[in-house]
């Protein structure tokens, strides 16, 4: 593939411009410690993001992620209240966002109900019952032990716990989709389904997958999210499923399925995240920030649509006349 075809190249690039043009008006933004910072920032819409691109290269879409995160978020700070060991709280909600990814996926499979359709409402059902938990109270920092709030923060060889984890993360998703079976399925599925089933490959079956993964990475960042910003309550995250969505498709994960690369979704998490983090810092309004990632995804958009387009046969041919 010519470098100024590939995806990943053309998204390097465009991270390499941006920063540099913030650095010209800010150059500490580019300094080895902002930079950790920001893909620490970051951390959560790539987490998120690489579940998200596993549902969607099976032609399906998870809206409940924002809110999968926050329910587990919830629990992980009651649990945390009620003096569970951290090794059994991370235990805990990576089981419950499995289970709630599972949940979707089940709907999606038996039933037949598109995936748009399930998540929505249960984006909804999973805010709701965060209220009937709480009954709409938050929890904040004085709520939580040091050793809850700790965990995220701690610096090992010069990163914090929460960027590690996506290091891990995205090595370990990255293994899955190029070296295994399910991740293979996972592309089959959403490139030709039809053909998938003639090779043995349960469609729906790999869908609930794609939908359990999803939840599994939503319930570890939802504890993530609310030990690091020591606070949890019924709209964390309000939102954060439109960013996941954005990132995947300026990451160059197809919509329509069965096309998209790891390293594609985590440049493109890394771009929305140094936009949210870079355009304050030089001054610019809010208000432009959600004007330049709409931009980015309208041209992400047309990126992908332009590069999946067929070309044309020729049935005609103009004849040529000779003298």
């Amino acid at each position: 593939m010519s470098l100024l075809k590939s995806r990943e190249a053309i998204l390097a690039l465009a991270i390499l411009g941006l920063l540099a043009l913030i650095a010209s008006r800010f150059p500490g933004f580019v300094a080895p410690a902002n930079l950790a910072a920001v893909f620490t920032d970051s951390s959560p819409l790539i987490l998120l993001a690489l579940g998200q691109m596993v549902v969607i290269l099976t032609k399906c879409i998870d809206l409940s992620v924002a809110a999968n995160l926050a329910l587990c978020g919830m629990v992980a700070a009651l649990m945390n209240g009620a003096g569970i060991p951290l090794p059994l709280i991370l235990i805990g909600v990576i089981a419950l966002g499995a289970a709630l990814g599972a949940f979707n996926g089940m709907l999606v499979w038996t039933l037949g109900i598109p995936s748009i359709v399930v998540t929505l409402g249960t984006m909804t059902i999973y805010r709701g019952v965060i209220f009937l938990l709480t009954g709409g109270a938050w929890i904040n920092a004085h709520q939580m032990s040091p050793a809850f709030k700790a965990f995220p923060r701690t610096v090992i060889a010069g990163l914090p716990v929460m960027a590690w984890i996506a290091v891990v993360i995205i090595a370990a998703v990255a293994l899955l989709m190029m070296r295994t079976p399910l991740g293979r399925a996972f592309y089959a599925v959403g490139g030709n389904p039809h053909a998938a089933v003639y090779t043995g490959i349960s469609v729906g079956r790999t869908q609930f997958a794609a939908f359990v993964m999803a939840g599994a990475l939503a319930g570890l960042t939802g504890y993530l999210w609310v030990a690091r910003y020591a606070v949890a309550y019924v709209d964390i995250a309000g939102g954060f499923e439109l960013d996941v969505v954005a990132a995947c498709v300026i990451g160059g994960i197809a919509i329509a399925g069965g096309a998209g690369t790891v390293a594609g979704c985590v440049m493109g998490a890394l771009f929305l995240g140094i936009i949210k983090n870079a355009l304050p810092v030089v001054g610019i309004s809010p208000f432009w920030q959600m004007a330049i990632s709409g931009a980015a995804i309208l041209i992400a958009i047309a990126f992908n649509a332009q590069s999946q387009r067929a070309p044309g046969r020729i049935i005609l041919k103009r004849a040529e006349h000779r003298t």
